[in-house]
């Protein structure tokens, strides 16, 4: 729920919480049924994304009429969408709450994207190329990689080039101490349903936590195709995990608004050289 900086329907500035920004994205790429994972004390995401039609009847009677145009906009996307919310109680990782989705699913192929974390790309790009592999190779499971300064906060791949956006990964490490690659999984997956399987036959890993890294490599080892999407160099993450990303993002969506990419990207690139330490 924390907010960023984007750009509003009439072209000027406003804040919106990172996940509404994900949300909308995923809807204008013609998603409609969403499933979100959330813990017992998030109530306020619910509350969130349920219309309020009363609160932008206020904002339009005191002269507020772009937050309420946003508002309306937003509120009408949910309202052409199916939402579903299923606890997690305890933090007990990414595997777990992906794990948790398995009804809603069912036997259909699906999208995962964090909730804290969004990608400034031009129309969308990093989900069209990640939607455009999965029919194309055919995969059991894709996911963004980009590559970053220091891995070692992230999960990292090894595998062989397959196209000039794409790699056949091999392995999969969770936040390693002495990294085997400098590609970097980024939060955003499509999956066949044997994701769920491999979940469930995987124990927990770094942090004691079911990763869903680790359920990854469960599918490599089982012999299924796995295949990591390459970020294009302009797409900029904004991640809102940590204060230090926060401060970063805000930063980031901020300049992509007033001054362009290209001062936003190098921003990027002096984030990603500071050491997590």
């Amino acid at each position: 729920m924390l907010p960023v900086f984007a750009r509003g329907r009439r072209g000027d500035l406003c804040l919106k919480p990172i996940v509404q920004l994900v949300f909308e994205e995923l809807y204008s790429e013609g998603l409609r049924e969403f499933c979100f994972v959330v813990g017992r004390t998030k109530r306020a995401i619910e509350d969130h994304f349920t219309p309020d039609p009363s609160y932008v009847e206020m904002l339009d009677a005191r002269g507020k009429y772009g937050p309420a145009a946003e508002l309306e906009v937003f509120y009408k996307m949910v309202e052409e969408s199916t939402l579903v919310w299923m606890n997690q109680p305890e933090p007990l990782g990414f595997g777990d709450a992906v794990l948790r989705a398995k009804a809603f699913v069912g036997e259909e192929s699906f999208l995962v994207h964090a909730g804290d974390s969004h990608f400034l790309s031009r129309n969308a790009s990093h989900l069209r190329k990640i939607i455009g592999a999965r029919e194309k190779l055919l995969a059991d499971a894709l996911f963004l990689v980009q590559e970053v300064e220091d891995p070692r906060p992230f999960g990292v791949v090894v595998g062989d080039e397959v196209h000039d956006f794409c790699l056949r990964v091999k392995r999969l490490v969770e936040k390693p101490k002495v990294p085997i690659s400098n590609l970097a999984i980024k939060p955003v997956y499509l999956f066949r349903p044997e994701i769920f399987e491999a979940l469930g036959a995987t124990r927990p890993g770094h942090g004691g936590e079911l990763q869903l890294t680790d359920g990854i490599q469960k599918m490599i080892d089982w012999g299924m195709s796995v295949y990591g999407v390459i970020v294009d160099r302009g797409d900029v993450e904004l991640d809102v995990g940590t204060p230090e990303s926060y401060w970063h993002a805000q930063n980031m969506s901020h300049n992509n608004f007033v001054r362009g990419p290209e001062l936003e990207t190098t921003a990027h690139l002096e984030y990603e050289s500071r050491d997590p330490a």
